[in-house]
């Protein structure tokens, strides 16, 4: 009579494991590992506005004083050394003509995983795994989601942060509070 049904004990760990697998699969993310996000980016002449739609239009019309005039100026770059995934690609530091900043990753290439983002750091560049915890021991400011792992991309940098707090650029798994690429800020 028992042979054909399974018991609750059985039924108990079937139903675990299938919500394991799938929780495992959700944190994991791993078919992200074969697929790329390619994004290709200009350097934008000036920013983007933000805040309301008022403050921008006044902003675009009448240009402060201090607003420099000039195109873009690199302040300061690096080249991207690998940690947690192999990683490649160059870091610039640009001030925008209108006076705005971005961090500009050029020629990216890295691996794609969950939850990755783009910080601007306090932390010292380290070599191999070293350098993989480092970057949220100290000051950070999110830029934002990693738009795509290979291509060239720029992120704004809030208006409020002082750059002078911070050298260095790591993409940052923020899932797994690990670095799979970072690239020391040098004065250009």
């Amino acid at each position: 009579m028992g042979r054909g049904r399974l018991g609750p004990l059985v039924v108990g760990v079937l139903v675990a494991v299938v919500a394991g697998v799938g929780v495992g699969l959700y944190w994991f993310q791993p078919w992200k590992l074969w697929q790329d996000e390619t994004v290709t980016e200009s350097l934008p002449a000036v920013a983007e506005p933000t805040g309301t739609p008022d403050a921008a239009a006044d902003t675009a019309s009448s240009p402060s004083p201090s607003t420099p005039v000039s195109g873009p100026v690199t302040l300061a770059s690096g080249d991207l050394i690998s940690h947690e995934h192999t990683t490649s690609g160059s870091v610039k530091l640009v001030r925008l003509a209108d006076g705005a900043h971005v961090v500009r990753l050029e020629n990216l290439d890295t691996s794609n995983g969950p939850d990755l983002r783009v910080w601007l750091t306090d932390a010292p560049v380290k070599e191999g795994r070293a350098g993989w915890h480092v970057f949220d021991d100290g000051a950070y400011v999110s830029l934002g989601k990693l738009k795509g792992n290979k291509g060239s991309q720029n992120y704004a940098v809030p208006e409020n942060v002082d750059l002078s707090h911070y050298s260095s650029v790591s993409i940052w798994c923020d899932r797994f509070d690990v670095s799979f690429g970072a690239a020391e800020l040098a004065d250009a």
